[in-house]
């Protein structure tokens, strides 16, 4: 079971101020008022307290003369007090909370009695349990290789609607405009749906880690093998001694098992005495230039021939499809009695009549049959030999791509040590030098031999992953999640209709992958940014964020029971509206519409949601004026900071 929000309070940066504003559950409640009297300040008080990262409270009355706030939230036989004070002057945020497991009803405490102690990190963890989350799930973050725990943040995206939320074209949920939001919102809310099986997740996340290890114990056997006897450096260093007559010429390449002792036996010589160097001698430089290209080559043929076999597997697969689908039509055939004397169809498999005419026409078929059967075993058998070399070609191209590797680090190598050659004039420290060199090379390749080397548990690691993907071939979170939104988008087209709203008699579907709504007409999808009027965006979002809902209530979703409205009669207002005249007509029809909406399926649910709207707009009709819990006017001097509070006037806004 999850909670609502019971009350908000502020406490003044004065000794004994404190301001509590109640809200019932399980029903609408308004919160009217003028410009700048602290409504706004209501979600971003609730979001502040509810464990966010940073502090979202705007400049102005509150942040002036509140110095730290509080929501009471309770769920059937629990209450819980969350307190946070404002930032001190210099920093961001403040980093502690208080949390108070109270007796439900319990008023909140005094300032003076709070104690500011429990980390962030911390009371999000007591949040999320008290919200019904389990916190051992992890879902991946969609587009980025890491995994989330489900949080009482993440649950507020589906909760909050800021005042430049509540009719954006273009975001649906609260925070969706900020980065990384949309991805991370995407891979929760599988979960919050329900679509996401606690142990196939588990298995996921060990299938998601094992992967991740393969991938690091590649990266450090291989990097094993280029500190091997043949890598890059120490054929560069043999370049060197021979350019430093510490070795002779060779017009052989070494094997990698001949460089390290040849190595050694540059380090141990004197300079040679070499009386005919020949004068046609190959540039070393200009040599390792050209095995380097001669490689590029060698991988760009590689890639051309993985790429010619991965089409030639995806055409026989296409080939197999169409062919498969041909064989199921005339399999049908099977359904024909044969005669026991002749093999030949005799009677129809319905009526039982003779259907000797047909034999021709059936024997054809029988044959299209068997041709399609022998085309499907030669395709089937074509295919594993396919697959079987592209793995070989990838493989190959690994090899290429190392050497690659180890060739550039050779032609690094080359021209460094040719520089540092260059500035010796005489020719015998030309030698100590590259002996220098060398001797360092063989020091650290000693102590590579000398340490742990790495354990090669590749077979290991593919083994338990093949294990996991065939434990997970059969999950169908991917068919629960689609099934539960095409029931919420029923939901949603529902309460479109009854709004009136454009596109309403079409299928209309919500899109987790776009974070929109789509209506699907004769003409194409459109897209909620692309269907004008504000009406219809502000319709939508409340279709939609209703029906969210109904589900989460319905199927026990971890998501807190509130929804927070910012001033959705915004759309049928001027921009410059101070209070005065309230809509009218046509647009007070729509905006009452709006209202007898979320009403009635507060009281479907039967105190399963409670949703908070703050408003400009004080409407004289019932559906409206009965559910105001407070009116915060210039006229009545009440507003979320008391007037007493404030010590001089200011002319900041708070919304």
């Amino acid at each position: 079971m999850t909670f609502q929000i019971q009350a908000v309070t502020v406490y003044g940066k004065q000794p004994g101020q404190v301001r509590t504003v109640p809200f019932h559950a399980g029903t609408l409640n308004i919160v009217t008022g003028d410009s700048r009297r602290g409504k706004s300040a209501l979600l971003t008080i609730i979001d502040y307290c509810l464990a966010s990262s940073d502090y979202p409270v705007k400049a102005g009355k509150v942040r002036k003369y509140v110095g730290a706030y509080a929501v009471t939230l309770a769920k059937p036989g629990q209450q819980l007090f969350v307190a946070r004070r404002a930032p001190e002057p210099g920093y961001a945020v403040s980093t502690v909370l208080c949390v108070l497991s109270q007796a439900p009803e319990t008023p909140p405490p005094p300032l003076e009695e709070l104690t500011f102690a429990t980390p962030l990190d911390t009371a999000k963890d007591i949040l999320s349990d008290f919200c019904g989350i389990d916190r051992t799930v992890k879902v991946p973050a969609v587009a980025r290789a890491q995994t989330i725990a489900p949080s009482i943040r993440h649950a507020l995206y589906f909760c909050f609607q800021a005042q430049n939320e509540v009719a954006n074209p273009d975001l649906l949920f609260h925070s969706q405009g900020e980065e990384w939001r949309p991805n991370t919102i995407r891979g929760v809310i599988p979960y919050f749906l329900g679509a996401v099986d606690p142990e196939q997740a588990a298995l996921r996340n060990r299938l998601r880690v094992l992967r991740r290890d393969l991938s690091d114990l590649e990266a450090k056997l291989a990097q094993a093998r280029d500190l091997g006897p043949a890598s890059g450096q120490a054929r560069a260093l043999l370049t060197e001694a021979v350019e430093a007559e510490l070795l002779p010429h060779r017009d052989s390449e070494p094997t990698a098992e001949e460089v390290l002792g040849l190595l050694r036996l540059a380090l141990g010589s004197t300079r040679l005495e070499l009386e005919s160097r020949p004068d046609n001698r190959v540039d070393p430089l200009a040599a390792a230039i050209g095995r380097r290209a001669q490689l590029r080559r060698a991988v760009g043929q590689s890639r051309s021939r993985i790429a010619d076999l991965k089409r030639a597997v995806e055409e026989n697969d296409d080939f197999a499809g169409e062919a498969r689908e041909q064989r199921r039509r005339l399999a049908s055939l099977g359904l024909m009695r044969l005669s026991p004397d002749t093999s030949q169809a005799a009677q129809c498999p319905v009526c039982e009549s003779p259907i000797a005419s047909a034999n021709t026409t059936v024997a054809t078929i029988m044959h299209d049959l068997e041709r399609l059967d022998d085309d499907l075993q030669v395709i089937g058998s074509d295919t594993p030999a396919l697959q079987n070399q592209m793995a070989l070609a990838e493989e190959q191209l690994q090899q290429l791509r190392a050497a690659l590797s180890r060739s550039q680090d050779e032609i690094n190598e080359i021209s460094a040590g040719l520089r540092a050659l260059q500035q010796e004039p005489d020719q015998s420290q030309r030698a100590a030098h590259v002996r220098g060199r060398i001797s360092l090379y063989l020091d650290t390749t000693a102590q590579h031999v000398s340490a742990p080397q790495v354990e090669d548990r590749r077979d290991d690691l593919q083994r338990q992953i093949a294990e996991l993907e065939e434990l997970l071939s059969d999950d169908t979170q991917g068919d629960r999640l689609s099934s539960y939104l095409s029931l919420i988008s029923q939901s949603i087209r529902t309460k479109a209709a009854i709004l009136e709203l454009d596109h309403s008699d079409a299928p209309i579907r919500l899109d987790v992958n776009r974070l929109t709504v789509v209506a699907d007409t004769a003409d194409g999808p459109v897209r909620l940014a692309d269907m004008g009027s504000a009406e219809n965006h502000l319709g939508y979002h409340v279709a939609t964020l209703l029906s969210l809902h109904e589900w989460f209530s319905e199927h026990r979703g971890p998501v807190p029971r509130t929804l927070i409205l910012d001033q959705p009669s915004q759309v049928y207002f001027p921009p410059d509206y101070t209070g005065e005249p309230t809509p009218q007509g046509t647009d007070l029809s729509h905006l009452l519409d709006i209202y007898r909406i979320i009403n009635e399926t507060v009281q479907a649910l039967d105190g399963a949601l409670q949703v908070i709207v703050v408003e400009h707009a004080d409407l004289a009709d019932p559906l409206f004026r009965d559910h105001v819990i407070e009116r915060w006017r210039y006229s009545n001097s009440q507003a979320l900071v008391p007037p007493e509070w404030i010590t001089e006037p200011i002319d900041d806004e708070d919304e």
